[in-house]
């Protein structure tokens, strides 16, 4: 098996974590460090098999989404693994839950297909509860409303299929689709992210 933080350099890796962390307060270092692997699992994942349906979980997406706002860093990881995986936030009005419940699943068995483990804690479905999240780390939860914090907590929508000229990955189901293109860095393929 593959370790993802072999994807980014040491600097590059904690940089995405407190990325992750800044955007849930209160959330253990050890748990955005789980987050930040997940995402860049998924990223991996989507790139080596971009004909295959993947969508992150509410918490991996924070991982993804992290990920996404270091853009060099993304753009020069993306283009090692040969595809782009680009972002493509869904139109507003749907709902993601129930809308492919064998995503999770899906995306599972193609991260670990790609020769990751996968931490399944992670990949619960698209909400956590707050007894869930204290389950998993001290810090994972703690918004307000008991939930998550962040990103995590707002509202998600159903995935959008990828842009003309993509490759048709939807990815990111819990709040956004992707697509791949082939080469380096750049926009090939679908349109740009978010």
């Amino acid at each position: 098996m593959h370790e993802a933080r072999d994807l980014l350099t040491p600097a590059a890796f904690e940089g995405v974590v407190a990325t992750v962390r800044d955007n849930n307060p209160g959330m253990a270092r050890r748990t955005a460090e789980r987050v930040t692997e997940e995402g860049l699992k998924l990223v991996a994942a989507a790139a080596k098999f971009p004909e295959v349906n993947v969508r992150p979980s509410r918490l991996v997406d924070e991982g993804w989404h992290a990920l996404i706002l270091h853009t060099a860093v993304y753009a020069e990881l993306c283009g090692r693994l040969g595809h782009f995986v680009h972002h493509h936030p869904d139109p507003p009005g749907g709902t993601a839950a129930g809308s492919d419940p064998d995503a999770f699943v899906r995306t599972v068995a193609v991260i670990e297909e790609a020769g990751f483990s996968a931490d399944e804690d992670l990949w619960r479905g698209p909400s956590a509860t707050r007894a869930e999240a204290d389950g998993l780390d001290e810090g994972l939860a703690g918004g307000p409303d008991g939930g998550l914090v962040g990103a995590a907590a707002g509202p998600r929508r159903k995935p959008r299929p990828s842009s003309p000229g993509g490759c048709g990955t939807t990815s990111c189901g819990s709040s956004c689709g992707s697509s791949c293109g082939s080469g380096g860095g750049g926009c090939g393929g679908g349109g740009g992210g978010d």
